[in-house]
């Protein structure tokens, strides 16, 4: 596939090869196991490019091949290495250049399951985690220490929605041989090239967007060069993590609708978010197109869209009037994940996950998930969740 077509061509070709499978568009699900040679000689030369082609089910099949080369090429980078979900993509990505010793700076505004697993596992091997201040830019040389080797960033943050500033912050780290690696689920690696802004390591989970069906469990993790592809290849094998075959069938297939599902999920988050500024029971939007959200001047630069994910403060309402609204929506699901068809909203309070920076916000705090669903419809069970807020029902 030609890497100079446009995003929206891209996805519809790559990682397939009609011409290989008797003209059928999509390659089909290879499970696999055990494979066998008809050689020794053709067994050891397997093995010794087990990476590169079809030598046990846990290094990969066609199937995976074919999804982690559309992947890699969506985001622009060298190779993808596929896992089970987007937690073993961040584990695999942070364990194949941490060790005891090491020094890790992880931004505040992670992925809860990311903070806990460096509080617990990588806490537990003698890697001292740092928390910075997701704004914090180019500034973070302030922090960096003689032991640093991974400077891990989520952007925008998917509770919070800080937008980070990560060209200053690759710039900071730039030869002093630390690795910044990047959360980017939230953009799908359609919305920010990662490897135009200086990052390392890509890491998604395609549960969210790229699967798009609320359906699969799929990480992967792509990397900028040959030699850090081979890095987290390699940790990938020896932990053992790689990507079942039907869930990869599925993460390709969504690929190729990925354009036109993000531009629904944008348009009805945007008129959801436009909708919600306007309503008095809401104090703040965070959503990075919105200029009170932090970091939307980066967010401008470096994105091109926004999904549909985005957050809401309300105002100073209590947890059993919250409760209320949120007990009684129809369209919108109580659920965490997000980036299927359905609408999704949670309640949150990062106040216990803060470290580096305070969270004082006036009320409580909501997560929405923008649907496939009619904007108006979903915007007409807000206000009856609203109605149930004010206690008017």
């Amino acid at each position: 596939m030609n890497s100079k077509h446009r995003p929206d061509t891209q996805i519809v070709h790559t990682g397939s090869r009609p011409e290989e499978q008797q003209g059928v568009m999509n390659p089909p699900v290879y499970r696999a196991s055990t494979v066998t040679f008809p050689t020794v000689d053709a067994m050891n030369e397997a093995e010794a490019n087990r990476f590169d082609t079809v030598f046990y089910g846990l290094y990969g099949t066609p199937t995976t091949f074919a999804y982690e080369e559309a992947i890699a090429e969506l985001e622009g980078g060298y190779r993808s290495v596929t896992v089970a979900s987007g937690l073993a993509a961040i584990a695999v990505a942070l364990m194949a250049y941490l060790k005891a010793g090491d020094h890790l700076l992880m931004v505040d505004s992670a992925y809860g399951p990311t903070r806990k697993f460096c509080d617990n596992i990588l806490n537990r091997c003698g890697i001292e985690t740092t928390y910075y201040d997701p704004l914090v830019g180019g500034a973070i040389g302030d922090i960096i220490r003689p032991e640093t080797k991974v400077i891990f960033t989520e952007s925008p943050g998917s509770l919070t929605f800080e937008v980070q500033d990560l060209p200053a912050i690759s710039e900071a780290a730039c030869n002093q041989d630390i690795k910044v690696m990047l959360d980017n689920t939230w953009s799908a690696g359609f919305y920010l090239k990662p490897f135009e802004v200086g990052v390392d390591i890509s890491i998604q989970a395609t549960t969210k967007y790229l699967a798009g069906h609320a359906d699969v469990m799929l990480g992967h993790i792509t990397a900028k060069s040959e030699e850090d592809w081979l890095t987290v290849k390699t940790a990938a094998g020896l932990m053992g993590h790689g990507g079942e075959p039907d869930n990869c069938y599925l993460g390709l297939r969504g690929m190729r609708t990925l354009s036109v599902r993000l531009e629904r999920h944008q348009e009805n988050a945007m008129k959801l978010a436009n909708w919600l500024a306007a309503r008095p029971e809401v104090d703040t939007i965070l959503h990075p197109a919105f200029s009170q959200c932090p970091g939307h001047e980066i967010w401008q630069r470096d994105f091109t869209g926004a999904s549909g994910l985005f957050s809401i403060i309300l105002r100073n309402y209590s947890r059993e009037r919250v409760n209320a609204m949120l007990d009684g929506m129809d369209l919108f699901a109580l659920g965490y994940s997000w980036g299927g068809f359905e609408s999704l909203i949670i309640p949150f309070d990062p106040r216990g996950s803060r470290s580096a920076t305070k969270w004082n916000a006036a009320g409580p705090a909501l997560r929405l998930h923008a649907g496939q669903e009619d904007p108006d419809d979903l915007i007409a069970d807000l206000e009856r969740g609203f109605d149930r807020l004010n206690d008017k029902v």
